[in-house]
């Protein structure tokens, strides 16, 4: 696919990202936003879309000073394997490096995806503790979380 335009959404964007997610939220797989914290976060987060067609998105969400997450990233079914996934992640170290970002890091159950980027696993409990209270504790597998943590160094 050539036709691809990788963006930032609009608050318009909103209904289709829900939308795209809904079934990977529903197994648990990425964490449930509402559409007022996509909006507060709309800037965060970086689409890809053909035509009037989300493809994909994620979002660069900012914890500290030099400490950043790629999170909510996800690739239409249909569209998985076409490096859709690879090019937002890419260009949210691209964004994360602008902004002076120094770590880049995830929480995922597509461990070999990230390694395959570059990051290399962490252990969870050396993620800011503010990262645990505020959106793990929103999971329906909290407290017994298989995800992997994972950090690039920038």
């Amino acid at each position: 696919m050539t036709d691809i335009e990788y963006t930032k959404p609009t608050l318009h964007s909103i209904k289709q990202m829900q939308e795209l997610v809904l079934p990977e939220v529903k197994t648990g797989k990425i964490l449930f936003r509402s559409d007022d914290e996509i909006a507060t976060n709309i800037r965060s987060y970086i689409i890809a879309k053909s035509g009037n067609k989300l493809l994909g998105f994620g979002a660069l969400h900012i914890h500290t000073y030099n400490l950043a997450e790629v999170r909510s990233l996800i690739v239409d079914r249909d569209y998985r394997g076409k490096k859709i996934g690879q090019t937002l992640v890419q260009k949210m170290i691209l964004e994360a490096k602008e902004l002076g970002i120094e770590k880049l890091f995830t929480l995922t159950y597509e461990q070999r995806f990230f390694e395959n980027l570059n990051f290399r696993e962490i252990p969870k409990e050396s993620l800011p503790e503010h990262k645990i209270w505020a959106d793990c504790v929103k999971c329906k597998h909290f407290p017994i979380c298989d995800e992997v943590a994972l950090i690039i160094h920038l």
